[in-house]
């Protein structure tokens, strides 16, 4: 008589398929990845150079009004262009004043660095420094800094000279031919400072 063989029990572990996790994005990195993000949609708005500095749109307001209302319009179209001159003004005053250059640098990575993007309580000679004490410190040093040192006026002089070439232009370009939409939104250089927009619940209908 044949003996009756049982097939062996089978077990099947299954495959273990690796998990990986990413690190949540530190505070300076999406701090930076916002300002370049706020950046580039801001370049993103402006207009051809060669519209801004078209000699043929060029001439002289019959008054002051006139010169009011193009520099208004103007503005709304140029927005962008104004921002960039203004920020190349002050970034040349800025080059021709190492001391103020190094000064505002250090003042702002102070700011950004110690306030904005810290996480964790500040300490310095085994001692806790809270953020009250830390805004207090850096409010103090940002009084002496500009209006104690050289970077207040060149400051200053720099937004003059970049104001009134603003206006100059604003004044002298006819915007007839300008296609404006003032009520359209144009998107900061620091806008993802602002918290996200607040979403409206949607009610289904029933």
């Amino acid at each position: 008589m044949a003996a009756a063989y049982s097939p062996l029990p089978t077990s099947s572990t299954p495959a273990t398929v690796p998990v990986i996790t990413t690190a949540p994005p530190t505070a300076a990195r999406a701090f930076f990845s916002g300002l370049l993000e706020g950046t580039n949609n801001a370049l993103s708005q402006r207009r051809p150079w060669p519209e801004l500095v078209d000699h043929n749109s060029l001439a002289k307001p019959a008054s002051m009004s006139e010169a009011v209302t193009r520099v208004r319009k103007n503005w709304a179209y140029f927005r962008v262009n104004y921002l960039l001159l203004l920020s190349g003004v002050l970034a040349f005053s800025l080059l021709s004043n190492p001391i103020s250059f190094f000064l505002l640098v250090g003042l702002l990575g102070g700011w950004i660095f110690l306030y904005l993007l810290r996480r964790e309580p500040l300490v310095l000679l085994d001692r806790t420094y809270s953020d009250r004490e830390v805004l207090g410190v850096l409010t103090v040093l940002t009084i002496v800094i500009v209006f104690m040192t050289s970077v207040g006026a060149v400051l200053i002089s720099a937004l003059m000279i970049g104001v009134a070439m603003v206006c100059a232009h604003g004044a002298f370009r006819v915007p007839e031919d300008l296609f404006l939409d003032e009520e359209e939104p144009v998107p900061g250089f620091l806008s993802f400072l602002g918290g996200p927009a607040p979403q409206i619940p949607s009610v289904a209908n029933v």
